[in-house]
This record gives C-alpha cells, structure tokens and sequence, in this order.
C-alpha cells in the first residue's frame, strides 16, 4: 500500500511539473522570441562578413571581432590596438560608474526624505519623483541643453551676477553628458531605494542612538546594510541604461564625446559594417551580464555576512 502510495505521488509531482511547463510555455516562447532571438541573430551577423553597402554576405568572418579590439592600416597593414574603441568603451563605463555614484548620493537623501514623511503625503512626493518619466527622453535632453548652453540659464545667470565674464563651456562635454544622464536616471534611483527604506523599522535607529552611536555610524552600520537590496537594485537599473545610453551623448555630447551607443549606431549607420557593429553590441551584453554578477555576488556575500 505504501508502495502504492509513493508511486502515487511521484505521478502527481510530475503532472505538476508539466502543468508548471505548459503554463509557463506563453511566456517563455514570448521571450525566446523577443529577446533571446535578436541576440542570437546579432551574434550570428557579428561572424558574417560586411557587405558593400550595409546589409552583410552570407560567408564566415572574425573581421568582426577582430576590429572591435584592433585596427588594420589602411597602407601597410600593419596591426594596433583600437585605441579609439577603447578610449570609447572606457568612457562609457566611466561615465556609467559616475552616473551611478551621483544617484546614489542624490537619490539616498532623497528617499530618505520621502521614506520619513506622513504616509498620507508620500505618494505626492513620489508623484513628483515619477513626473520626469511623463517627458520623452530628448525632449529632457534638450531641456538640458537649454540650461547648459553658452547662453543658457547658469551662464546668463553667472555673467549677470559678476562672477564670470565670458561663458563656461559646458554643452559637448563629459560633464554635460553625466549632468545629462544624472538628471535623467535619478528616478531609477529613488523608487528602489524608497521601497527598501519603507520597510525599514526605525526602532533600530533610535535604539542605535540611545547606544551613542554617532550619525556616521547609525548610517553606515544600521540604514546601509539593511537597504542593501535597494541600493543594489537601484544601482543596476541605473548603470545598465546609462552606459548603453545613446540620446543624453548625442545631444549633449556632441560628435565628439562618443559612447558604446553612439559608436554601436555609427557602424549599423554611417560606417556601414553591421558585423563591427553586431559584436560590439554583443562586448556591451558581455560587459552588462559581468557588472549584474559582479552586484549580484557581491549582494549574496553582503547579504550572507549579515545574516551570520
């Protein structure tokens, strides 16, 4: 009977199991098609040779790969390093990196903020938070621009109040594209934080100040570890974004501040090299999947620590 019994339930678990399968089969297929596919089909063109004018032939080719980390002279074919890919490529983590550090700077305080007010006011701060994602993108670029420009708001403002006498430079610089993509992403920053310090019990806070904890050390060994999660979360939604951004640097960049976006388009566009540019979309994938396990490893540890 017993044995009856077992075979019973092993036949249950596996009709389980395949409901699971069927039930989850819609989306799986949705996303086999619209995201496993494309990146396929990317890094199936990114070992195709260039065709003459855009498209690629149908014949095997690392000319790809190879061109993504060097360069070929055009009259004796003598071979370098692709500095100009790498000078991109380190801009673009550079300035993701920073992008990220000035959201979290900006957006903790922020959430924070939000996080200790009267509940029936939150949502109207949050509300506030959420109105830039109403705007397109290049329209806040541009609105941006305006600010930043030679004849924009700070420089009028500062030539009017004596502290300059001709305009800063500011429009088609690293500083305008990380004032850009801050302003732009902030947000991505705030929500996650504001979801882990809702949760947050401030008993511990006060029960860290009535040890005598300093500010400093209530902040960093009692609210930081605790909304480690959010502080994850909100990093990886900003830096993703922001290093594979393709508007804030064409707008506020200019021609000359190129990043991995920009130089992604240039290829499919003016340079007409789809297989350059498939494998440098599939190097900018690489570089995503290595920062999400980097934050991802780190947070397990982080969390593991705790924990014990």
């Amino acid at each position: 009977m017993s044995v009856d019994a077992a075979e019973l339930n092993e036949k249950l678990h596996r009709k389980d199991i395949r409901d699971r399968w069927f039930l989850s089969a819609p989306a799986l297929i949705l996303i086999g098609v619209a995201s496993v596919g494309p990146l396929l089909i990317v890094l199936l063109y990114s070992f195709l040779a260039p065709g003459n004018y855009g498209d690629v032939k149908w014949a095997f080719s690392t000319d790809g790969w190879f061109n993504v980390f060097f360069s070929r002279d055009i009259f004796d074919d003598t071979v370098s390093l692709a500095d100009a890919h790498f000078t991109i490529f380190w801009r673009s983590i550079r300035l993701a990196l920073a992008t990220t550090v000035l959201c979290l700077i900006f957006g903790f305080p922020t959430a924070y903020f939000i996080a200790t007010r009267p509940p029936q006011n939150r949502s109207i701060w949050l509300f506030l938070i959420t109105i830039p994602f109403w705007t397109n993108m290049l329209i806040r670029a541009f609105a941006i621009q305006e600010v930043i420009r030679g004849e924009g708001l700070i420089n009028t403002l500062l030539i009017k109040l004596g502290i300059i006498q001709a305009p800063i430079q500011m429009l088609f610089t690293d500083f305008a594209i990380l004032l850009g993509m801050t302003y732009v992403h902030l947000p991505l920053m705030v929500l996650p934080l504001y979801a882990s310090l809702e949760k947050l019990d401030f008993r511990l806070i006060e029960a860290a100040y009535d040890l005598y904890a300093s500010r400093f050390n209530v902040l960093m060994k009692v609210i930081v570890p605790l909304v480690k999660p959010g502080i994850i979360a909100g990093s990886i939604l900003v830096f993703i974004p922001a290093l594979s951004s393709y508007v804030i640097p064409r707008v506020l960049g200019g021609g000359k501040n190129l990043m991995i976006g920009n130089l992604i388009e240039l290829q499919f566009g003016q340079g007409r090299n789809w297989p350059l540019g498939a494998a440098l979309s599939v190097t900018l994938v690489v570089i995503v999947l290595f920062a999400m396990l980097y934050y991802v490893r780190n947070a397990g540890k982080s969390g593991g620590s705790a924990h014990g």
